[in-house]
């Protein structure tokens, strides 16, 4: 039995049909939605490499049913840039090297605008990789992620006061 299910993925609102409800959020977004930049690594919840936002929080596609999302609001890697005009942390990733083979970048990417949403990057390198330990990185470009976490914390304070002025 078909089930529908609405979502606002990237910001636009969408009716889905779901013909099984054993069907993942990752699955949907990879297979019926079209939008692959949310990786498959896993498949269970151990490498971060489907992170997506769901209703601003970090979590992993590939544990979530899409039937229980009905009216969830799902930000994925496609959702993050405005047109041309990368988010900060997207460009934060871009200047300091915060990939090498690319897999686990989206992931990673949506992991720091997570934690810099949730106020827990701070200006702490430790404190970071702490914050990203759920998202793995198979070619150890650890170091360039935490520095470009922490210059996209620093931008997006920047702009968040030049805001408030």
């Amino acid at each position: 039995m078909p089930l529908s299910i609405n979502l606002i993925l990237n910001g636009a609102r969408r009716a889905v049909d779901i013909d099984d409800p054993r069907v993942t959020l990752l699955d949907l977004l990879r297979e019926r939605m079209d939008l692959t930049g949310t990786k498959k690594g896993c498949d269970r919840g151990q490498c971060g490499a489907c992170t997506v936002l769901i209703n601003g929080r970090r979590m992993n596609a590939c544990l979530q049913f899409a039937v229980a999302l009905d009216g969830a609001e799902v930000t994925t890697i496609e959702g993050l840039a405005d047109g041309d005009h990368l988010h900060p942390v997207q460009e934060a990733f871009i200047e300091h090297d915060g990939f090498q083979c690319g897999y686990c970048t989206p992931g990673q990417i949506m992991s720091a605008v997570g934690l810099i949403a949730e106020g827990r990057a701070g200006d702490d390198s430790e404190r970071i990789r702490e914050g990203m330990s759920g998202n793995l990185c198979r070619c150890a470009a650890y170091h360039g992620i935490t520095k470009a976490v922490l210059e996209a914390t620093r931008r997006m304070a920047v702009e968040r006061e030049r805001t408030l002025a």
